[in-house]
């Protein structure tokens, strides 16, 4: 087992995900601004489960003896319209679960830590698969009346 890749990979999802979990928090606030309550409660519901994974990580690399790093992220878009919303979430999941998907291969040789990032790249799955089912809901029942199911 290598401990220190295990380490760089938790400690990478932990920083990212850590950002994201904030992202999606102001992303809440948001559309509870707006009225869009049901948005609002998925997000921030998203937010705390991201939190949970970013824990998991860290309890991890706790375990691998090392400490976890608190690290500044890149600045993150902040969108008014829920659908651009939407559309961009996907677009970064389109992309970077495949790639967790073939990270977490890698760790075949570290069963705690593949176990964790097998759970949560099923999770990243799960998720992505809502943003595609809200996006073609949108287009069979319409822009206003998948809006009017948000408040």
């Amino acid at each position: 087992m290598d401990k220190n890749k295990s380490i760089e990979i938790l400690q990478a999802y932990a920083t990212g995900l850590a950002a994201q979990s904030y992202g999606h928090r102001v992303q809440s606030k948001i559309f509870e601004d707006q009225g869009f309550m049901k948005l609002a409660e998925k997000y921030a519901s998203h937010a705390a489960e991201e939190m949970g994974w970013v824990d998991k990580f860290n309890e991890r690399i706790l375990d691998l003896g090392a400490i976890p790093q608190v690290a500044a992220t890149p600045a993150q878009p902040v969108f008014t319209d829920p659908v651009e919303f939407i559309k961009a979430d996907l677009a970064i999941s389109h992309r970077e679960v495949p790639a967790l998907i073939a990270l977490t291969a890698t760790l075949d040789d570290d069963f705690k830590t593949y176990d964790i990032m097998k759970a949560y790249a099923l999770d990243e799955e799960d998720d992505m698969f809502w943003m595609e089912q809200q996006l073609d809901l949108i287009e069979k029942i319409g822009l206003q009346n998948w809006l009017v199911k948000q408040l």
